[in-house]
């Protein structure tokens, strides 16, 4: 009975692992297609054909915080913007002073 629950086992490991090589088969297959496609479009309609790119540079990786300090040391439009900027502690989320808290139940 153990030799069975183990023969089973491996056969279901087995077509586990072959559907899951066909399935990573067929999606190459499929890219493959969709490139050879573009590509004989592009010569046939006389264009250069470029590869796919994702456009990720890794040296702009921490530009976005770059982009957000000096965005936090520019002065805004609003001077009171201004004020309360200056007056919060670094490193702690701006304080909101001109809102009075309600009561609970009104």
């Amino acid at each position: 009975m153990n030799f069975l629950v183990n023969l089973l086992l491996r056969l279901v490991l087995l077509a586990v692992g072959l559907v899951f090589f066909a399935s990573v088969a067929v999606a190459v297959a499929v890219l493959w297609l969709a490139w050879s496609l573009r590509m004989g479009w592009a010569r046939l309609t006389g264009r250069p054909v470029s590869p796919f790119i994702m456009g990720i540079d890794p040296r702009k990786g921490f530009e976005m915080y770059r982009r957000a300090q000096q965005r936090e040391a520019e002065p805004s439009r609003t001077p009171r913007a201004d004020a309360t900027r200056a007056h919060a502690p670094q490193g702690h989320p701006l304080q909101v002073t001109d809102v009075e808290p309600r009561e609970p139940g009104r």
